[in-house]
């Protein structure tokens, strides 16, 4: 069996490079929800069309069209020997239509890893990467409400994996390499299975 994995954690937790490494190390495709729309959006696909008018108007992508972008991408070639999905799902909706894709796929989800970091943590990391890259929109208040954003949706949605006994908490906490360490350590009896 190969390694199928969701991997959440709060802005600024490291996701996208830990992403990388992790698909790296274990042979799987990366996927991204926000890669997911580049690419259809650059391809000028219909699904593409139709999510760059909802981001063009500063609006999300409705569910129902992010859950066939996700779809379509789980169908492609590289994604049958493994992948690492990064921000899906958000909701218990797209728990439910994740559920439904992968059922369909015969790909079996291995493991949620959680990436388990304190938000006084994340808020000096984000503030400190605020001021490095001169980014005036990330201020302590919008990083606050970004997290409290985050905790609110993502609850409901680890919440259901932990019933499921698939929730893994993996310490966030650490240098790159060691969070690249923790997260390889904990992922891989699942590769193995």
């Amino acid at each position: 069996m190969s390694l199928r994995l969701l991997l959440v954690g709060p802005p600024g937790a490291g996701k996208g490079t830990q992403a990388k490494t992790i698909a790296e190390k274990f042979g799987i495709a990366n996927i991204s929800t926000g890669a997911i729309f580049r690419s259809h959006i650059s391809r000028g696909t219909e699904l593409g069309k139709q999510a760059a008018a909802y981001i063009e108007g500063g609006n999300l992508v409705p569910d129902e069209l992010t859950d066939a972008l996700v779809r379509a991408r789980l169908s492609e070639a590289d994604a049958q020997n493994g992948f690492l999905l990064d921000g899906y799902p958000r909701n218990l909706h797209q728990v439910d239509a994740l559920d439904g894709i992968l059922q369909d796929l015969q790909l079996p989800l291995s493991v949620v890893a959680e990436l388990d970091i304190p938000d006084e943590d994340i808020v000096g990391r984000l503030l400190r990467r605020a001021e490095i890259e001169k980014r005036a929109d990330d201020t302590e208040e919008v990083i606050r409400h970004r997290i409290a954003v985050y905790h609110s949706e993502t609850k409901p949605v680890t919440a259901a994996y932990a019933e499921r006994g698939l929730l893994l908490r993996v310490d966030g906490t650490g240098t790159i390499e060691q969070v690249a360490q923790n997260l390889q350590l904990a992922l891989a009896p699942f590769a193995e299975k």
